[in-house]
């Protein structure tokens, strides 16, 4: 089985690349192009697609199933789980989301891009996620 056609990673970006492929298989679950029953490639069948060692895909998958998204057994590979709506965050966990959002638009500031198009971004990651 193929990768899910929208997993993309950036081998070198900052970011790691199994949170790359978390944040990947995260957006395909929450606007539900990947639905519960759906079977996962193997760890080994995405990490060559991807060209990373499968322990980065392994740990990805396991952050996955531990967020209650994924299904994770030996020999039968991860399947996507039906997952009952999470619990409203806390306002701590609200905060850290706050400063991953600052931390990013001062990043996007910093290169270059206008306010204005910061805002339509985040507008147009919204109305992709809704469900």
């Amino acid at each position: 089985m193929p990768p899910p056609a929208k997993i993309r990673i950036d081998l070198n970006s900052p970011v790691p690349a199994y949170r790359q492929i978390v944040d990947a298989i995260r957006v395909l679950l929450v606007t539900g192009a990947m639905v519960p029953g759906a079977d996962l490639p193997s760890v080994r069948r995405l990490a060559m697609e991807l060209g990373v060692h499968f322990n980065t895909v392994g740990e990805a998958y396991r952050e996955l199933a531990a967020e209650g998204w994924l299904d994770l057994r030996h020999g039968r590979g991860a399947t996507v789980l039906s997952r009952e709506s999470p619990e409203p965050a806390s306002p701590e966990r609200l905060q850290e989301f706050h400063t991953q959002i600052r931390n990013m638009v001062a990043q996007m500031r910093a290169a270059g891009v206008p306010a204005v198009r910061i805002a339509a971004e985040l507008r147009s990651a919204i109305e992709s996620l809704k469900s």
